[in-house]
């Protein structure tokens, strides 16, 4: 899990989210639909993507 990645791609618009939703969303640096980031794969990271799932799509890199 050190070296691993994930790519996270905003695919949903957060505007009709949750509150606590958008900010998740926004902390993962992600504020317009096809906003992509990469990120390190740890359980801090998991679980953000956990709490927005339905908006988001994820890729494993590396």
């Amino acid at each position: 899990m050190a070296d691993k990645k994930l790519r996270i791609t905003l695919v949903k618009s957060t505007i009709g989210a949750v509150p606590k939703n958008k900010k998740t969303a926004e902390a993962l640096g992600l504020r317009k639909i096809g906003k992509t980031v990469e990120m390190p794969d740890n359980d801090a990271i998991r679980g953000m993507i956990r709490r927005v799932a339905h908006l988001v799509k994820v890729e494993e890199i590396g």
